[in-house]
């Protein structure tokens, strides 16, 4: 019996350390997606600037020409480029700011309009690293939602702020109708073992701060609301 016993909590060990070094990697890989994604959206902007000089050089000509015909067509297509890469969120911490602006910049390529909501003290108690991995899996599982929609029935909507002494967090995105079953009180992942570990890792940290976090799931939408407590 004891011989057993030992066993098996050899093999429970062997197991959570496996699963635990699984985290850990997928940890690393989405935060260096994160960086890299907030990268290249600073990189388009500092190109739109650094080619803001000559636009304006250009308008000038246009206007010395009396050509207000080209000057408008002109204009429309600088406001279509800057709409790819213009940071519209400011949330007031800047870690927030790079991840949901980054995150918005994607989901525009995908053409799924994206409503925000978000107001948030420069510090938190909350490190970066946590908060980038909530927003970023959650922003990436509203995303990949969303792409298997009519275009005309995407939308996801994020809201955050402080309630009280708590970061409050909520994502909505639109489904595909029907409600989402769950497996043992929990929805199951459709996606693989990357997105279960997204999942895993979201309530690792909620539950190491004391945090709450619910999923719910209705006919044409589903909704997870964090909450994460600051003091």
């Amino acid at each position: 019996m004891w011989t057993f016993q030992g066993g098996c909590e050899k093999n429970l060990g062997f197991f959570t350390r496996k699963l635990d070094r699984q985290i850990a990697g997928y940890q690393r890989e989405l935060i260096e997606t994160h960086y890299r994604e907030v990268d290249n959206m600073y990189r388009q902007i500092r190109g739109w600037r650094h080619d803001y000089r000559n636009h304006i050089q250009t308008m000038k000509a246009y206007a010395a020409a009396g050509d207000w015909e080209a000057i408008r067509e002109y204009l429309d297509l600088l406001d279509e480029d800057l709409t790819t890469v213009d940071t519209v969120i400011k949330t007031g911490n800047p870690m927030t700011d790079a991840i949901l602006n980054s995150k918005i910049s994607l989901a525009r390529a995908r053409e799924i309009p994206v409503k925000v909501d978000a107001h948030i003290p420069v510090k938190l108690k909350s490190s970066e690293i946590d908060l980038c991995c909530i927003i970023g899996n959650l922003f990436d599982n509203a995303i990949e939602a969303s792409v298997k929609l009519p275009r005309e029935q995407r939308m996801i909507r994020v809201y955050m702020d402080m309630k009280g002494t708590q970061l409050y967090i909520s994502f909505t995105n639109f489904t595909a109708g029907k409600k989402l079953p769950k497996v043992r009180g929990l929805f199951r992942s459709t996606k693989g073992e990357g997105h279960g570990l997204g999942l895993i890792r979201m309530d690792s940290i909620v539950e190491r701060q004391n945090g709450y976090i619910s999923r719910n799931s209705e006919d044409g939408a589903f909704t997870t609301e964090i909450l994460l407590p600051q003091v």
